[in-house]
């Protein structure tokens, strides 16, 4: 059995719902999409969506990443040789983390299809159900309010706020959610990179008896030394996520004292599965709890990074909602969500019912 072609494709998809974060308003995404087809019939699909503020990997990049001329190398190899392959991803595309996932997950999902098993099988499963988050843009606190009752009557219980711009506003937003989901709701909040010291301090005090689950990435990832001199109640519940691209960010990340209590792993900005399991058990060995986030992204890659999530033991929290707000996802399949709940069917690989976006 060998890879007989390889075959990319990209699509631009308008958001359902726009959002605004600390950083940008974001409406649409460019995604990439994945084909690896053996000899035999079999495809492997995988699909990237770059985070140039993040990684610093345009989509330009991320598209030239997996020409076809770049991707040569697949052809004629054995798929059943997994890890020497994507050990040769990371290798050859170590500036492109999100070509380089969309490359991990397809060969992922390849060789789950070649055993039978789900892939999270295949890794070892420790998981089968957690609630996703669904996310709130920074917005008015009415309009908050309106977003939270529709997800609510969704069966979503796990709410992830987007916070930042204006500590006040965000303070004010946040009292007025609790008030309205009382106390049955989880509330997460996402900083992205948008307070100083300060202002991470005010907000600690301002809402501690909010129940705010964690705290993502605050400050800027140049300022993880002075996220150290945060109280130690606030350091266990952030979660590093700018701040932590590859398995050498984690290993600073913990050194005493530890900057975070929590890992935001995503697989476009470490580069696929592969990394994201190292991460994972740099995390297993120092105490940190993991965290499984995404962009705005296809169900192909946020049903593999439910995968790897469910197939690590230290998984507490899941922030996997990227493909809801897509007007319209090429794939369908990968998990289901029931009630806010993420499960995995019992498809072999990742488990992708269809596909419809063609080739060029």
């Amino acid at each position: 059995m060998n890879i007989e072609r390889v075959e990319a494709s990209r699509r631009d998809v308008e958001l359902s719902r726009p959002y605004t974060i600390a950083t940008k308003t974001i409406s649409a995404v460019e995604l990439m999409f994945l084909r690896i087809v053996t000899d035999d019939g079999r495809v492997g699909l995988g699909s990237a969506s770059p985070a140039e503020n993040v990684t610093g990997e345009s989509t330009t990049a991320c598209w030239q990443a997996l020409d076809d001329d770049q991707l040569d190398w697949l052809l004629g190899r054995d798929p059943r040789h997994l890890g020497a392959l994507c050990r040769h991803a990371k290798q050859h595309m170590r500036s492109t983390p999100a070509a380089r996932a969309a490359v991990d997950i397809a060969l992922h999902d390849l060789f789950g299809q070649i055993v039978g098993v789900p892939l999270v099988d295949i890794l070892g499963r420790c998981h089968t159900a957690l609630p996703t988050s669904i996310t709130l843009g920074i917005q008015s606190s009415e309009d908050a309010l309106t977003e939270t009752e529709e997800y609510l009557g969704r069966g979503f219980r796990c709410l992830k706020v987007k916070i930042g711009l204006d500590l006040e506003a965000d303070i004010e937003r946040l009292t007025k959610l609790r008030e309205f989901v009382g106390g049955d709701v989880l509330i997460r909040v996402d900083a992205n990179q948008g307070y100083s010291l300060a202002e991470a301090q005010r907000f600690h005090q301002a809402t501690s008896g909010l129940a705010i689950e964690l705290v993502e990435q605050p400050l800027p990832p140049h300022a993880d030394d002075a996220m150290r001199t945060l109280p130690d109640e606030l350091r266990r519940i952030i979660a590093a996520d700018e701040s932590l691209l590859s398995e050498e960010d984690a290993a600073s990340l913990v050194q005493s004292p530890a900057a975070c209590g929590i890992f935001n792993i995503k697989l476009m900005k470490c580069g696929g599965i592969s990394s994201a399991l190292g991460i994972a058990q740099i995390a297993e060995a120092t105490g940190v709890e993991l965290m499984w986030g995404c962009n705005d992204e296809s169900a192909i890659s946020i049903a593999a990074a439910l995968h790897a999530a469910y197939a690590c033991p230290t998984t507490r929290y899941i922030d996997l909602d990227g493909s809801f707000d897509l007007a319209r996802d090429p794939a369908k399949g990968g998990f289901v969500v029931e009630n806010g709940v993420l499960r995995i069917p019992p498809a072999p690989g990742l488990g992708i019912e269809s596909f419809d976006l063609p080739p060029l």
